[in-house]
């Protein structure tokens, strides 16, 4: 079954930020994720307040977006967004289809 990262990000240095934009995607795609949604218009109905970028990022697997997220791309990637953006990041396993 297919697996999603959602991730809700807010960006305190949107210079130093790109760096992050810059890398990630590379890991992602060596893992065969796909952008469904990636920082456009959004709006929270419930609950906490929209953050400023909310991502969608689909895989093939749930174990395909495990080994991304802990892999030496993404890591590295990933330092270049300590301190200048705050998120929270999770992986949900799909539903098989009807």
């Amino acid at each position: 079954m297919k697996a999603y990262w959602i991730a809700h990000v807010n960006v305190t240095d949107p210079d130093q930020y790109t760096q992050y934009t810059q890398r990630a995607p590379a890991a992602f795609a060596l893992y065969g994720g796909r952008f469904l949604a990636r920082g456009g218009r959004s709006e929270a109905l419930e609950g906490r307040p929209a953050a400023q970028r909310n991502v969608v990022i689909e895989f093939d697997s749930y174990e395909q977006a495990v080994a991304c997220y802990h892999s030496e791309q993404y890591q590295e990637a990933k330092g270049h967004r300590a301190g200048v953006a705050l998120a929270d990041i999770i992986i949900v396993e799909g539903v098989a289809p009807a």
